[in-house]
């Protein structure tokens, strides 16, 4: 099987708490795109980062599942990204992987942002974020988990580790160094995808949209403040002959975490 794999992450801006213009205009920039095998989309993608998660809630037949099934399906390519979405009577930040096929896998945010009261609207994800696709496994997580080195540690052997966020301009700093630092404690591929803009909260988010290998070399990274679909060809041959010469992940701490 071949074992590269291509990923389009799309750095954009967002209208706050807006579905239908943020449908709108990521169709356009999804349908502008070359050949992919995966289209990466930023945290809450149709809404912004919003605290009104009963508001703005669908359910997985909702909308926006659609659309994603819709583009992934013309595409030919896995669609992901975050939403809110409405579950067994819980509200989740959930990180949506939309396989060609419409098969679905999810990963609901673990650690919510307590600063901006997340904690308070959605409910704490359980499950691990580990889905295959195209022979590579692959952990799903949401913005504010870059920050905890044992929730993302790889004990699961994972290939490729995907960040979506809203993470703004005040902290970017922050964002550079812990994606590459999850990148090199992993021995894995590691790719967040960020916004750009001002959201109804004020908020400046600067992109900072970036793929990093498994030593922690940039592959490619976004202009700051400007609209990009970001391209990369990631080789997972590559990824096991060096986990082959250097094997650190045997080293690795064995632990159990605590719901």
């Amino acid at each position: 099987m071949d074992s590269s794999l291509t990923l389009s992450a799309l750095q954009t801006d967002l209208f706050w708490e807006d579905k239908s213009k943020n449908l709108d205009q990521l169709a356009k920039q999804i349908e502008a795109l070359p050949s992919t095998d995966v289209v990466l989309l930023p945290e809450m993608f149709t809404t912004g980062f919003t605290m009104a998660a009963e508001k703005l809630a669908e359910d997985m037949e909702g909308e926006t599942v659609q659309w994603m099934r819709h583009w992934a399906e013309k595409k030919q390519a896995a669609i992901g990204g975050s939403t809110i979405i409405k579950a067994s009577g819980k509200v989740y930040n959930r990180f949506l992987w939309v396989h060609p096929t419409g098969e679905i896998d999810f990963y609901d945010k673990r650690h919510t942002f307590t600063l901006a009261g997340e904690s308070d609207a959605y409910a704490t994800g359980q499950n691990d974020g580990i889905i295959h696709y195209k022979d590579w496994k692959i952990c799903l997580r949401v913005c504010y988990d870059v920050r905890f080195p044992v929730w993302n540690r790889n004990k699961y052997d994972y290939d490729l580790l995907i960040f979506t966020a809203n993470w703004p301009a005040k902290r970017i700093a922050h964002w550079d160094a812990l994606l590459k630092a999850r990148a090199i404690e992993n021995m894995a591929y590691c790719i967040g995808v960020n916004r750009i803009g001002t959201d109804g909260a004020n908020l400046h988010y600067p992109g900072h949209t970036a793929f990093y290998d498994y030593m922690g070399e940039t592959l490619s990274i976004a202009e700051p403040n400007r609209p990009q679909a970001l391209t990369t060809q990631l080789n997972k041959a590559s990824l096991q002959q060096v986990r082959h010469k250097l094997p650190f992940l045997n080293d690795r701490d064995r632990f159990t975490i605590q719901s």
